[in-house]
């Protein structure tokens, strides 16, 4: 689903992935995450998307850069980082980025 973001400008943090082959609670953690993210305040929205590769990209995007201090920093959120460093991607790469215009149809 593409996410609906209110009127910039507001934040989207990019995090890009490779993934391992070990499964070992990923699906359950990820689907944890985006349910965590939710509730927390100024989040807006996700969308996420991974190829056969492995390689993922997922788009949170916030109200501003403080609600993404605070997420990052969120207790479970920072174990799944620990586990994700550990055992679930080969590489990664986290942007925040300030979206300044948006637009599209549908």
């Amino acid at each position: 689903m593409i996410a609906r973001t209110p009127e910039p400008p507001y934040y989207a943090v990019i995090f890009t992935s490779l993934r391992t082959d070990t499964e070992q609670d990923y699906a359950a953690t990820a689907g944890r995450m985006l349910e965590l993210a939710a509730d927390q305040p100024g989040f807006l929205g996700v969308e996420s998307a991974r190829g056969a590769d492995g390689l993922g990209i997922t788009v949170s995007y916030w109200a501003s850069e403080d609600d993404i201090r605070h997420w990052r920093v969120q207790a479970e959120h920072r174990e799944a980082q620990r586990r994700g460093r550990a055992d679930w991607y080969r590489a990664f790469r986290t942007r925040v980025a300030k979206v300044e215009r948006e637009y599209g149809m549908g």
